[in-house]
């Protein structure tokens, strides 16, 4: 998924002559990120230099290697919060070291919206934008924010971030135009529990905290006003819905897929005169021996629902839904 964002980015990046053909590249990643950065640096000729979460599998470890990345591991930490800060700290000592190196910085620059633009096309002309629910996990803000900029905007040139995230020089944008039909595009997040972004850093996942679609850190390509409506999935049932997604409809996916399709799902089924597509951001190869082996542990999905919330107080495992209603950012999430 974010193959299409690094792309996009390194190469305007080039284009605007913000880095070079050599340079090092830098950032942070739990995976697929860091993945599509190793893609696009050997692409375009460039170093790529990542810190990892301890959640990088050694599959990706490979591919990386293969790509000439280089990977700096964190430490085993069952600690999401801890994982991040960590990270954090060590880009901080490699720009001291290295302030030649370029920091992407995935999480708070909008220039990671461009890549996103020619899917939000390719979505219009497919499904159009009357009546469509967009799904996806929230993440780093950008897959879901974009797209749903993109989407709404009837010229198809929606700005990146309005969050106040600092930019590398993203292209300039238009105003929408007034001449195409109002866009009726609604914004369906997914997050884990224990995520700060949206509010539920009070609570806890028993198994492990989907690292991929939630943050315990504020990130600054996270547009809060864009979502309508919020879910909070917990491993368990994200497992559900990856299984299921594998049995139903043979797509072997990963574990925030599996959450976004059980989102999908519902939201389906309580409207199903809208179109509802989700995102499904990777592969289920890293996820073999943590979900796929415990296929059996697979609850069916007919007796799975969300518990329907009006705040965060009343969040509960395993699913919770809530309406977010294009609220502002939360204090503690700017």
């Amino acid at each position: 998924m974010k193959v299409v964002s690094a792309l996009a980015a390194v190469r305007h990046l080039l284009d605007t002559g913000v880095v070079r053909r050599g340079d090092t590249l830098l950032d942070s990643s739990s995976g697929i990120y860091a993945y599509a950065l190793a893609l696009a640096c050997h692409r375009h000729g460039m170093h790529c230099h990542v810190v990892g979460s301890t959640t990088v599998d050694r599959t990706l470890r490979t591919q990386l290697a293969v790509l000439g990345a280089t990977l700096e591991q964190m430490e085993p930490c069952d600690d999401l919060k801890l994982d991040q800060k960590r990270r954090v700290e060590r880009i901080h000592e490699i720009l001291a070291a290295h302030p030649e190196y370029h920091w992407m910085r995935q999480y708070h620059d909008d220039i990671h919206y461009l890549g996103y633009r020619a899917v939000a096309d390719r979505i219009r002309e497919e499904t159009g934008t009357d009546r469509l629910t967009v799904v996806g996990g929230v993440g780093s803000g950008a897959s879901t924010g974009a797209l749903t900029r993109y989407l709404r905007d009837a010229s198809g040139d929606a700005p990146g971030n309005a969050s106040g995230a600092a930019s590398t020089g993203a292209a300039p944008t238009s105003a929408p135009s007034t001449c195409a039909a109002p866009a009726d595009v609604e914004l369906v997040g997914v997050q884990p529990y224990g995520s700060l972004t949206f509010g539920a850093q009070h609570t806890s996942d028993p198994e492990i905290i989907i690292a991929g679609i939630g943050s315990s850190i504020p990130f600054g390509n996270v547009s809060h006003e864009l979502y309508d409506t919020l879910h909070w999935i917990s491993f368990d049932a994200a497992l559900s819905g990856a299984v299921d997604l594998l049995r139903r409809h043979a797509v072997f996916a990963g574990l925030s897929t599996g959450a976004a399709y059980l989102a999908a799902r519902h939201e389906h089924d309580r409207d199903p005169e809208r179109t509802v597509l989700f995102i499904a951001p990777d592969t289920g190869h890293r996820y073999t021996d943590t979900v796929y082996t415990r296929h059996r542990e697979a609850t069916p999905l007919a007796h799975l629902a969300p518990r329907d919330i009006a705040d965060q107080t009343e969040l509960a495992l395993p699913w919770s839904r809530m309406p977010w209603n294009r609220t502002p950012t939360p204090p503690l999430a700017a």
